[in-house]
């Protein structure tokens, strides 16, 4: 029983490790067929990265709402929800924090800051309740309604931005620099990049997960509804508040991905005509990540990494930035395919065996 549990856990850690290498792989048989160098593709990638301060601070940069959405994806997936409203909520947090922060712009920072930020993932988390009670009461979907909340999200933050907080060029106006989360130091220190204090919020939110999830009684409870509503019920639980109470948290975790947005990397909110596509990406970061905070760490890095290294691998190899999204797509699908995967090997250790 043991050894069958070994291997499936093995199984179940193989499966990303090879979707990336695959992706990779596939990434470079296009190269190749479109006439570009893929040795000279990936090695600007790893170079800009690991060896280009600013490529590395940017790549950090780059993790920080991406973590945050994947953890937000990753949460609600642990007790049995798909949150993929998570774009949408993010979006208000963006849209609260920097309201709060250009509203108290007064405030010294000590305050202003810290509630900014409380600011943004209580928006996010009013978005995402809204679903949770719909589907604690109703029944509804949560699919379906966490969908239709991002565009109402997009629709509304567009609204209240030009009515309420106007500026020239679409957007709203610069927040104080008492609310800001941009760092000199960190600039320097990366020779110009646009990384800020929000990494920390980041890890406080990944270790959140893990104390909620595995460390606290109703962490218990909210895995335990995801498994079985029904065994839980019997046991005394509450599913509807339990419900309620994921998709909450989850919100928390994506507005604050809004509101690193707003008050580090840019310091205002555009009015958006589309989706940024952070809180999509953070579907697929929790995804590779295996909905488990150090995956979803590693594979915001890995999707960071490519991003923001895509941007060297065309002007060092020529290569269009677009295959870059071509290759995480990719990624995904073979994630996707995790069952194709685990026959392929089936089958392998098999043979082996006889």
């Amino acid at each position: 029983m043991s050894n069958l549990l070994k291997k499936v856990n093995w199984m179940t850690l193989l499966i990303p490790i090879v979707s990336v290498i695959l992706g990779l792989l596939c990434g470079a048989v296009i190269m190749l067929i479109i006439g570009y160098n893929p040795v000279l593709a990936y090695q600007s990638i790893i170079e800009s990265i690991f060896l280009q301060p600013y490529y590395g601070g940017e790549t950090i940069r780059a993790m920080i709402p991406l973590v945050l959405a994947g953890i937000a994806v990753a949460f609600a997936f642990r007790t049995g929800l798909f949150n993929i409203g998570v774009e949408g909520q993010l979006l208000v947090g963006w849209f609260a924090s920097v309201a709060c922060a250009i509203c108290f712009g007064h405030l010294p920072k000590v305050i202003l800051l810290p509630m900014s930020i409380i600011a943004g993932g209580a928006a996010g988390a009013l978005w995402g309740f809204i679903p949770g009670i719909l589907k604690a009461r109703f029944k509804v979907h949560e699919v379906i309604s966490t969908i239709m909340m991002n565009y109402i999200a997009l629709y509304t933050t567009a609204y209240l931005i030009k009515n309420f907080l106007y500026t020239e060029g679409e957007r709203t106006p610069t927040i104080p620099a008492a609310a800001s989360l941009a760092s000199t130091f960190l600039a320097n220190l990366t020779q110009g990049s646009r990384l800020h204090w929000g990494f920390v919020v980041a890890i406080i939110a990944v270790f959140a997960m893990w104390f909620i999830l595995w460390k606290t009684t109703k962490g218990y409870e909210l895995r335990a509804v995801g498994f079985s509503p029904d065994a839980s019920k019997y046991a005394g639980m509450n599913v509807s508040r339990n419900i309620m109470l994921s998709l909450t948290i989850s919100g928390i975790f994506a507005g604050l991905g809004g509101a690193m947005e707003g008050l580090g990397t840019y310091q205002y909110m555009t009015i958006n005509s589309a989706f940024t596509g952070i809180g999509f990406n953070g579907i697929a970061v929790a995804l590779l990540g295996l909905n488990t905070p150090v995956g979803v760490v590693l594979s915001g890095a890995l999707f960071a990494g490519l991003q923001t290294g895509g941007l060297t691998m065309q002007s060092d190899a020529g290569v269009p930035v677009e295959l870059i999204q071509i290759i995480i797509a990719l990624i995904i699908f073979f994630v996707g395919s995790g069952y194709v995967i685990k026959w392929a090997f089936g089958r392998l250790s098999r043979k082996g065996h006889k």
